[in-house]
């Protein structure tokens, strides 16, 4: 046992396909995203420019846009793909149980 610990963030119906919300749990917030083919990821919620919400942004296959300034992240290794951004995302564990989409986020 290695002491992770997996929280419950939400639906799996809550995220339509290619299609990112806001999660936030203890002080902080996350993005996580359904990609077309119904695979999870979850990524820190604020754009590494200028932290404008990524859960406002648009998914486009596996890329988030963020709203502010268009630069693009991978969401599912969280590199930063395209100008302004240039720093990458934080990513974070994902698995799907019972309908529901755990992060472990220590």
């Amino acid at each position: 046992m290695t002491g992770e610990v997996w929280i419950d963030a939400c639906a799996t119906d809550d995220i339509e396909p290619e299609d990112v919300i806001r999660f936030d749990h203890g002080g902080r917030s996350f993005a996580i995203y359904r990609t077309e083919d119904d695979r999870y990821f979850a990524t820190d919620a604020l754009c590494t420019h200028e932290y404008a919400l990524l859960s406002d942004g648009l998914v486009m296959g596996t890329i988030i846009e963020c709203p502010l300034h268009q630069g693009t992240f991978d969401l599912t290794t969280g590199e930063a793909k395209s100008p302004p951004v240039c720093e990458d995302l934080q990513t974070y564990p994902v698995k799907v149980e019972g309908g529901r989409v755990h992060l472990r986020i220590d």
